[in-house]
Order: C-alpha cells, then sequence, then structure tokens
C-alpha cells in the first residue's frame, strides 16, 4: 500500500474511533482539508453503535445470570457475547493503531505503550479479556471471577458522554484532597471501632468481640445508614455513639464539598477555554479577510449574517 493511503486510511479510522475532543497531530491538518464529507456522518454512528453494543452486551451479562434464561437462551447469549467482543477487539486495535496521531501520544511504539497504560485503554482491555482467557487455559475458578469484569464494558461510555469525562476531570484535579478525606475517614472509623470494642466487648462479646467486628457498627454509623442490627447498651457505649453518629454527618460532607468546588472550577475553566477557541476563531477569520468583520463568539462572518438576516426579511 503507497505511504499516502496508508496515512489516510489511518487518519480516517483516528476520526472514526477518537472521541470528539481529540486532537490530532499537526502531520494530520492538511488531511483535515482533503477529509470525505462523509466522515463526520459516518464518525457519529460508529459511536453510536459502539454506545448501544456496550449497553446491550452488559444486559446481555445481566440476563446470563437468571438460570432460566442462561438455560434456554445461552447459546444465543453466547453468540451475542462473541459478536460484542469481536467488535471492542477491532475498535481495541484500531485505537491502539491510530493513537499515535494524537498530540500527546507521538513517538511510534512508545505514544502506543503509553496509551495502553491509560484508565480508559485498561478498561476496554479488560472488557475483552475475559473472553480470551479459556483458551489459554486459564483455571475456572479464577475465570468465573474475571468474568464479572465484562460489566466494567459501562465505564467505556466515559468516552461519549461529556458529563462523564467532567467528572473524570474533576477526579483528576481533587484526587489529592479525596485522597486525605479518605484517610482520614480510615483513622476515625478505626478509632470509632477500638473506643466501641472497649466499651462493649464484656456486654455484646458475639457483636463487639474484636475491633473488626465493631467495624461494622462503625461503618453503618459513620455512614448514617444505621442498620440497627448492633446497637450498643453502655452508658459509655451510647454517649461514644452519639458523638461518632454527629462526627459521620460532618465527615462524609467533606467529599461533598470537595467534588462541588471542583465541578464549579472545572466548569469555569470550560466556559473559559470555549472563549480562547472563540477568539482564536475570529483571529482566523479576520486573517484570512481583514475587511470583514466577525462574531467574537462563534467566528463567523457578521456580513453573511447580516445578509440572510435581510433575506429572510424580504
Amino acid at each position: 500500500m503507497p505511504q499516502s493511503q496508508y496515512a489516510r486510511l489511518k487518519y480516517i479510522i483516528y476520526r472514526l474511533l477518537a472521541p470528539p475532543a481529540a486532537e490530532a497531530a499537526d502531520r494530520t491538518q492538511p488531511m483535515r482539508t482533503r477529509e470525505p464529507p462523509w466522515l463526520d456522518r459516518w464518525s457519529t454512528r460508529v459511536d453510536v453503535g459502539i454506545m448501544l453494543l456496550i449497553v446491550l452486551s452488559v444486559i446481555a451479562v445481566i440476563l446470563e445470570s437468571v438460570s432460566t434464561i442462561s438455560e434456554r437462551y445461552g447459546s444465543a447469549l453466547f453468540a451475542f457475547e462473541a459478536f460484542a467482543v469481536f467488535v471492542f477487539t477491532v475498535e481495541y486495535l484500531g485505537r491502539l493503531w491510530t493513537c499515535t496521531l494524537d498530540k500527546k501520544l507521538t513517538g511510534g511504539m512508545r505514544g502506543r505503550l503509553r496509551w495502553a497504560r491509560s484508565p480508559l485503554a485498561l478498561i476496554d482491555l479488560l472488557a475483552i479479556l475475559p473472553f480470551y482467557l479459556p483458551f489459554l487455559g486459564v483455571d475456572a475458578r479464577f475465570l468465573r471471577i474475571l468474568r464479572l469484569l465484562r460489566i466494567l464494558r459501562l465505564v467505556k461510555l466515559q468516552r461519549y458522554f461529556h458529563s462523564l469525562m467532567l467528572f473524570g476531570r474533576v477526579w483528576k484535579t481533587r484526587r489529592h484532597e479525596i485522597l486525605m478525606t479518605t484517610v482520614l475517614m480510615f483513622f476515625i472509623l478505626l478509632i470509632a471501632s477500638s473506643l466501641m470494642y472497649y466499651a462493649e466487648r464484656a456486654d455484646q462479646p458475639e457483636a463487639f468481640g474484636s475491633i473488626p467486628h465493631a467495624m461494622w457498627w462503625a461503618i453503618a454509623t459513620l455512614t448514617t445508614v444505621g442498620y440497627g442490627d448492633v446497637t450498643p447498651i453502655t452508658g459509655l457505649g451510647r454517649i461514644m455513639a452519639a458523638v461518632v453518629a454527629v462526627v459521620g454527618i460532618a465527615l462524609f460532607a467533606l467529599p461533598t464539598g470537595i467534588l462541588g468546588s471542583g465541578f464549579v472550577d472545572e466548569l469555569e475553566r470550560e466556559k473559559e477555554r470555549k472563549r480562547r477557541q472563540a477568539q482564536q476563531r475570529e483571529a482566523a477569520q479576520a486573517a484570512r479577510n481583514p475587511e470583514v468583520p466577525c462574531c467574537p463568539h462563534c467566528g463567523k462572518s457578521l456580513r453573511v449574517q447580516v445578509a440572510k438576516v435581510a433575506k429572510d426579511g424580504d
């Protein structure tokens, strides 16, 4: 295959599979001016088809867990699973091949290895891996556990939904604060379990006979669930339980506040990015035709818009 056709095919597959926000490397810019007119339309269709296949495959995994359905339609479910895994495998290989067109992943094999280590690429791999493991002689008991990983296909939807990508960016920017809060929660859980163990072990050895036993009560209390299956009966135990319950309300408000502020900051950054993109479009339009005024928001020619309004008015 000639080098030009090879590069064109790679670019087309990249555009069909890449998320809308992906940035192609500078060497693909000439191809953008010569790309087929149907490419955007088919890229959207591929995205919708993969999303639909993800949802249907997860539904098939759920139905497979029902014994009556599995016994009656087991062969059909397996055939659909094989088809879904084939499509996801082609998608994975296509992304692995074309990922080097991304500005952040240039460098041949090194760029592909960086992509393969990314969270979404690992999810893609885990979504198809359980299907191939039986052919490698993996133990059946271990395989039954790995087959649960097929549910992770739902995470693949993150590529196609802006809100999920936004949540991922918030988690990335606030991960240190969330980690600190998680460590604090575990520290308080350990203290509450230890104190309740020493306060209640003599009166309720079956419920508070050890610190791990007391952790069940501490988790239910700190999360404000309060099942009521284990409750303190001593005076000291009840006082500590009241303090732990109040601390639990305040403690679990911390991650909510951290994520809430993270969402606000990320939305502000996204607005700023859109504003800069609009200014760049305006500058590009002005550079092409300095005599024609441009809209500061979308970069379109105001002369064309005014002529269109005048025509509609006539």
